[in-house]
């Protein structure tokens, strides 16, 4: 198709293979293409983190993020994290601490923090409060998401 690109990308462990404008958004292309809609577009200028995807390991804004730059890159959306039959480590953490309230945010606040808690010790509950400061919660106050970090890191330490 003429004006179209093709792109392989592999999405929380499965390849897929696409043509897509180059205009699209990665988090178009991942909500509207494969159906995954637990990737939020909030502010759709980067702000808010509410669409924070994994991309080759390092958090991304898919809002900001081309699908064409993800051909042949690895995304891991919150749905690798878990589903409500069998939530991970973190989800759990955001469940027992009470960390969501209306949700909005939950994906990228997840996201970011599965990001820090693979790269990072987090041993101050300030270097978890940097880790988040590209997140935007409008509900929490915070504290709950940190304390919920602070759980899954020490739960992390353990191992």
């Amino acid at each position: 198709m003429k004006g179209k690109i093709e792109i392989r990308v592999t999405v929380n462990g499965e390849e897929h293979h696409a043509s897509v404008e180059p205009r699209l958004l990665l988090a178009d292309f991942i909500r509207e293409n494969l159906d995954l809609t637990g990737t939020h577009v909030g502010c759709e200028h980067g702000i808010c983190g509410a669409c924070t995807v994994l991309m080759n390991g390092d958090s991304v804004r898919a809002c900001l993020t081309l699908a064409v730059q993800a051909d042949g890159a690895e995304v891991e959306t919150v749905e690798s994290l878990g589903d409500s039959e069998n939530l991970g480590s973190l989800q759990r953490a955001f469940r027992e601490h009470h960390a969501l309230q209306c949700g909005f945010c939950t994906p990228g606040m997840l996201m970011t923090a599965t990001d820090m808690l693979r790269k990072y010790p987090l041993e101050t509950e300030d270097e978890i409060r940097v880790g988040l400061s590209g997140n935007i919660c409008r509900c929490t106050g915070y504290q709950h998401i940190v304390d919920a970090i602070s759980a899954a890191r020490d739960e992390r330490n353990k191992k």
